[in-house]
């Protein structure tokens, strides 16, 4: 097992900063200088059935868990909606325009672009009908949101005229969550790295990037068991 060095760059949660919160159909934490696993997906990826399931477990939560939240609660219940999400994804709803090499060539040179000058870009699977990417902020006034908004529009703007489609490309909102520590990321790290096997795709039909600096430091895609 990776030895949880810190990798150069990395910055996990800390407990000496604040952490704002907030919520839209999703909970968000966000704190200065931090790194993130942040998922992005198709627009079409989950079935109308799902979203609507998706709501239900919300509304329910909601209903139970007046504000003030406690963040154990919300924590739970953000754990609870991604892996039901994440294994819906892994099932290939949707168009899974990203299979196509110039889609992903697409994501995958706009994910590189600002790296090392908004962000820096730590490891990202591109997955047919969706993204994971570990980045940090790196201008304090260029939140998450406005990176993600940025790749977003770049992207879909690029592959609907590319491929000459129409419509809605990705979904608006993007799961997202802190990375708490160094075995956190290195959680995080294989989850990317085995994504391709998880949803019973050759690792080659999917494009998987680790920073080189942070291999220099031990980690890898293919460490065993988490």
């Amino acid at each position: 097992m990776w030895n949880l060095s810190t990798p150069p760059g990395f910055e996990a949660m800390r407990s000496d900063i604040p952490v704002t919160f907030y919520f839209r159909n999703l909970p968000h934490w966000r704190q200065v200088g931090a790194t993130y696993f942040v998922t992005f997906r198709l627009f079409d990826s989950l079935p109308q059935s799902k979203l609507i399931e998706l709501k239900s477990m919300r509304d329910d939560w909601l209903r139970h868990h007046p504000p003030p939240y406690e963040k154990a609660s919300l924590d739970l219940l953000t754990r609870n909606l991604i892996i039901r999400v994440e294994k819906w994804l892994d099932a290939g709803y949707g168009s899974c325009v990203l299979a196509r090499p110039e889609a992903k060539r697409v994501v995958e040179d706009s994910l590189h672009f600002f790296d090392g000058e908004k962000y820096l870009l730590g490891s990202y699977v591109i997955m047919p009908n969706h993204v994971h990417v570990i980045l940090k902020p790196l201008v304090e006034h260029i939140s998450l949101e406005r990176i993600l908004q940025g790749l977003k529009r770049h992207t879909s703007q690029t592959i609907l005229r590319a491929m000459k489609l129409n419509g809605s490309f990705w979904q608006k909102e993007s799961f997202d969550r802190i990375i708490r520590d160094e075995l956190h990321l290195y959680k995080a790290v294989q989850y990317i790295g085995k994504n391709p096997s998880r949803a019973g795709l050759d690792s080659g039909h999917c494009l998987r990037w680790l920073r080189p600096e942070w291999e220099a430091c031990g980690l890898h895609f293919d460490q065993g068991t988490f």
